[in-house]
């Protein structure tokens, strides 16, 4: 079963999101660290999501589209797939609306997003991502069951709720020059591009990528959707193929441009919020900070953003404790 009469997402679909959320989602902090400031010569804006519900944005996009559900729909109940923060974020909002709900997971998912997952109420139906397809076991499930597929990312209703997380950046900070957002499927990229497009047109939004699962920034400069094998990185939220049909389009004609960051960029991210600002943030939470201090020109004296507003999607904070020791140990 699928939503009727799917039309690609814009800003008014973002604002009824953003009311759809109200006194459901957290409007999580803006928060400063006046070292990082000092350290690039730019004024730096954190969203934390991380300390959204779930602990990511992700919850955003999935209550948006479970709460637009037929009634139909709430009785067969939702199923999608994902790494965790996705299924997570399905899971709870499944739970506040009273219906069934099953996610296909990686066997090796994180364990803690595997067992928050769970204990949110979902059946947890596992795959080995090397070997098997888990979007033609998710439609084939849907299939027997009647569920209602909802993917993590290329879907508008999930770009929407996922836009919101600008839109409140924006409301709380209007004069941005640059946005940084971490860079996956597009949902988050392209519902913050619709955002900005409405608010702040004369702010530049870059999308980060790891970069050995650069698809996005191929696709962007190839025109068309580049389809990358399966891509290791550290940042598990951002271990996708490709762009979907409907984040493609927003990201090509609105982006500024798509960088990319490596694993150990994303590790020395990790340290300063843990250090600086006393958060726990996961790699892929990392990833527009890190993508920040990259195209800032540290290394060679740049400083592409001195004196400039700049905001950062922190978007993610859940991360198997004993994985995150490794990345702050020495």
């Amino acid at each position: 079963m699928t939503l009727p009469s799917l039309t690609p997402p814009t800003f008014s679909d973002v604002a009824a999101a953003a009311e759809r959320l109200s006194g459901i989602a957290h409007p999580t902090p803006v928060l400063r660290c006046n070292a990082i400031d000092a350290r690039l010569g730019a004024k730096l804006f954190f969203k934390c999501e991380n300390l959204q519900r779930t602990g990511a944005f992700k919850f955003r996009g999935a209550y948006n589209a479970l709460a637009q559900f037929t009634a139909e729909q709430r009785e067969h109940g939702v199923l999608t797939f994902s790494a965790g923060n996705h299924a997570q974020a399905i899971a709870l909002s499944a739970r506040l609306l009273d219906m069934p709900a099953l996610v296909v997971m990686p066997e090796d998912a994180a364990v803690s997003k595997m067992t928050a997952t769970r204990e949110y109420g979902a059946q947890v139906v596992t795959y080995n991502r090397h070997t098997e397809d888990r979007e033609a076991i998710s439609r084939q499930i849907a299939r027997e069951r009647g569920m209602t597929l909802i993917p993590p990312f290329d879907h508008p209703h999930v770009i929407a709720g996922q836009g919101t997380a600008a839109l409140e950046l924006l409301q709380e900070v209007p004069d941005l020059d640059y946005l940084f957002v971490c860079l996956g499927g597009g949902g988050l990229m392209s519902g913050s591009l619709l955002a900005v497009q409405a608010m702040a047109p004369h702010c530049k939004v870059i999308g980060v990528e790891p970069e050995t699962a650069n698809d996005a920034q191929q696709s962007l400069r190839a025109g068309h959707i580049v389809r990358i094998p399966h891509p290791q990185t550290i940042a598990d939220g951002a271990q996708t193929q490709s762009l979907g049909e409907y984040t493609f389009p927003i990201i090509r004609d609105h982006a500024e441009d798509i960088i990319t960051v490596s694993d150990q960029q994303l590790i020395e991210a990790l340290r300063f919020f843990a250090q600086r600002m006393k958060m726990v943030v996961e790699p892929t939470g990392a990833l527009a900070f890190a993508g920040a201090q990259a195209f800032s020109g540290e290394d060679d004296g740049a400083k592409q953003l001195h004196g400039e507003r700049v905001g950062i999607i922190v978007s993610g904070g859940n991360v198997d404790l004993s994985r995150y020791a490794r990345f702050l140990a020495d």
